[in-house]
């Protein structure tokens, strides 16, 4: 049983509001007193995941799923896709553009940082169909 499902949409290219959703995210959890380790690990990967979604994806959605022992976020996108995953998955690898590089973003460690911070990562992409992201992160004793 879920206790919390919450979609928030994400739009290519647009800065301005890129964040958002996981700060939603962030406040939610700390509303209902998650620990602050895992909301800042949620809140990070969120981040992560929304940029690559403004920079690379695409129109796209982040969603998250509270339950007693996990919460889940899933972020999926409309986007060209991943032409090699375990390259992605390899830190400084990116496919950003200069124009990104040049704002600060594009350093290659947001999927490895998603990897590394999230307790399980699954990456679900390919060239022309666009690319899903589930990360899992479980509540030591269950839902406060």
């Amino acid at each position: 049983m879920n206790l919390l499902r919450r979609t928030y949409p994400v739009r290519e290219g647009d800065f301005i509001h890129a964040g958002e959703a996981s700060i939603h995210v962030k406040n939610t959890l700390k509303s209902l007193n998650y620990n602050q380790d895992i909301v800042r690990r949620v809140a990070i990967c969120g981040y992560e995941a929304e940029m690559n979604l403004v920079m690379h994806g695409g129109d796209g959605v982040l969603k998250v799923i509270i339950s007693p022992d996990m919460i889940r976020l899933e972020v999926e996108d409309s986007g060209p896709g991943i032409e090699d995953t375990e390259l992605a998955m390899q830190e400084g690898y990116s496919t950003a553009r200069d124009e990104f590089r040049e704002m600060g973003f594009g350093a290659g460690m947001g999927l490895p940082n998603m990897k590394r911070i999230s307790d399980e990562l699954f990456v679900d992409s390919a060239p022309g169909r666009g690319t899903a992201v589930t990360m899992w992160f479980s509540v030591a004793g269950g839902c406060p």
